[in-house]
C-alpha cells in the first residue's frame, strides 16, 4: 500500500513553532506512518535488518505519539501494539544472533563449530518469526490499521487535555513522560531487578519520543537544548538496551543448557551466559551517569 492509496497528499505534513499542538501530533502521526510505508517492502523482503527496525520504530512512535489522543487513540494504539509484537520478535532474534555470532567469532577454534550449531537454532527460530511477520503484513487486518491511522493525519484531532491557545509549550510536551522516568527512578531499590531496569528504559524512550515531537516546535533557542535531551535519553536507552539484551541472552543460554543434547553446544551455551553477566554487571554500572546528563538535559527543557 503508497501513500497515494491512503489518500494522504505527496508531500509530508510540516510543523513548525508557529503551528498549534494538533497539528504538531498530524504532523508526527504522518511522518511515522509514511515511515512504515518505506520500511515495509525491505521488512517483507528481509534484504536488510535496518529496514525491520526503522519500521518497529516508526510503530513505536507512532504509539507514543497516540497517547495524545486519550480514548480516540486507544483503537489503533490497540492495533500498533499487535503490529509491534510482531516486528519486536523476528527483531529480538535479529539482535540476539547478531550478538551471538560476533560472540562466537571470538571463541577458540575448537568452541567456534558447536558455537556455529548453536546460533542455527536461534537462526530456526527467527526464520518462524519471519514468516508469521509477513502473514501478519499481509492480511486485512495491516491494511485497515494502516487506512484508520491515515484518518488521524486527514481529519481535525482532539487532544486529551485542551491545550493554551497558541503555539506549542516545548517544556509541557515532554515535562509529563519526565516525572514518570523520575518516579520510576525514585522507587527503584538499591540492587533493582532486571525487569525494573526494563520499565525504566521503557520509560526512557517514552521521553525520548516525546523530545522528537517537541523539536518541531522548538524555537531557535530552544532546539539546542531539546537536541541534548534527545541525546541524553537515547544514551540512556542504549545503556539500558544492553542490559536487557544481557539479561535475554543469558537467559537463553540458560534455557538452552537445559535441553541441550549436544555437549560441545551446551559448553559453549555456558562460556556466552559467563559473557552475558558480566555485560549485564558492566551496564548496570553504567546507566545511573546516563540518567544525570538526562536529568540536566531535561531541566534545560522543562525549566
Amino acid at each position: 500500500m503508497t501513500v497515494g492509496d491512503l489518500g494522504l497528499p505527496g508531500q509530508p505534513l510540516v510543523a513548525g513553532p508557529r503551528d498549534t499542538p494538533e497539528t504538531l501530533l498530524r504532523a508526527r502521526i504522518d511522518g511515522q506512518l509514511r515511515a512504515m510505508l518505506r520500511y515495509e517492502p525491505g521488512t517483507r523482503s528481509g534484504s536488510d535488518p535496518e529496514d525491520l527496525h526503522q519500521m518497529r520504530v516508526a510503530v513505536r512512535r507512532l504509539r507514543s505519539a497516540l497517547k495524545l489522543l486519550g480514548p480516540a487513540g486507544d483503537d489503533v494504539r490497540a492495533e500498533l501494539k499487535w503490529l509491534a509484537a510482531g516486528l519486536g520478535d523476528v527483531r529480538d532474534h535479529d539482535v540476539l544472533i547478531g550478538h551471538l555470532r560476533a560472540t562466537v567469532a571470538s571463541l577458540g577454534e575448537p568452541d567456534q563449530a558447536a558455537g556455529a550449531r548453536l546460533v542455527r537454532i536461534f537462526v530456526a527460530e527467527r526464520a518462524k518469526a519471519k514468516r508469521r511477520l509477513n502473514r501478519c503484513l499481509g492480511s486485512a487486518r495491516y491494511a485497515a490499521l494502516l487506512r484508520s491511522t491515515a484518518r488521524l493525519v486527514l481529519t481535525e484531532l482532539q487532544l486529551t487535555a485542551d491545550p493554551a491557545p497558541g503555539p506549542v509549550d516545548v517544556g509541557a510536551v515532554v515535562r509529563k513522560p519526565y516525572r514518570k522516568l523520575a518516579k520510576a527512578v525514585a522507587a527503584l531499590p538499591a540492587d533493582p531487578p532486571d525487569d525494573e531496569l526494563h520499565e525504566l528504559r521503557i520509560h526512557g524512550k517514552r521521553l525520548r519520543y516525546a523530545a522528537e515531537t517537541a523539536q518541531a516546535a522548538a524555537r531557535k533557542k530552544q532546539v539546542t537544548r531539546v537536541r541534548e535531551l534527545i541525546k541524553a535519553t537515547k544514551r540512556l536507552q542504549d545503556v539500558l538496551g544492553d542490559h536487557q539484551d544481557a539479561v535475554v541472552a543469558a537467559a537463553r543460554m540458560r534455557d538452552l543448557l537445559a535441553v541441550a543434547d549436544d555437549p560441545a553446544v551446551g559448553f559453549v551455551a555456558g562460556r556466552i551466559a559467563e559473557r552475558e553477566l558480566r555485560r549485564r554487571a558492566t551496564a548496570r554500572a553504567a546507566w545511573p551517569a546516563a540518567l544525570a546528563k538526562v536529568n540536566a538535559a531535561a531541566a534545560k527543557v522543562c525549566g
